[in-house]
């Protein structure tokens, strides 16, 4: 009988894990999509700014340590939500009324993840 229970318990973690590794997957390709439709085109696929807009706006390159060092993610997810404005002079838009407070918190994840590239 305890030999039975513990193939159920198995059986019921390995059904959890692989459903939270499935909803993990699912919120990258969300992240990967929301980067590319609203981010790219000035910072750029990798996250370096190497866009003609990104170099025109003098956006930071994301694959640096240094300026990952320097961005908190409660500043990243400010801006991407209100926007950036430098000397009165609108360099990002807000995408608060285009992204929820998760896909926000997941770009920063995205973000992030241009440092370990």
């Amino acid at each position: 009988m305890r030999m039975r229970e513990n193939m159920k318990v198995k059986t019921i973690l390995l059904t959890i894990t692989s459903l939270l590794a499935a909803v993990a997957i699912g919120q990258a390709a969300d992240a990967k999509a929301a980067w590319e439709q609203h981010c790219a085109k000035c910072h750029g696929p990798d996250g370096k700014g190497k866009t003609r807009m990104g170099q025109k706006l003098e956006v930071k390159d994301f694959t640096d340590p240094q300026v990952q060092a320097k961005l908190t993610d409660h500043a990243m997810a400010k801006d991407i939500k209100e926007g950036v404005t430098v000397g009165g002079k609108k360099k990002m838009p807000g995408f608060a009324d285009k992204l929820s407070d998760e896909q926000i918190k997941e770009l920063v994840q995205q973000v992030r993840s241009f440092a370990r590239k």
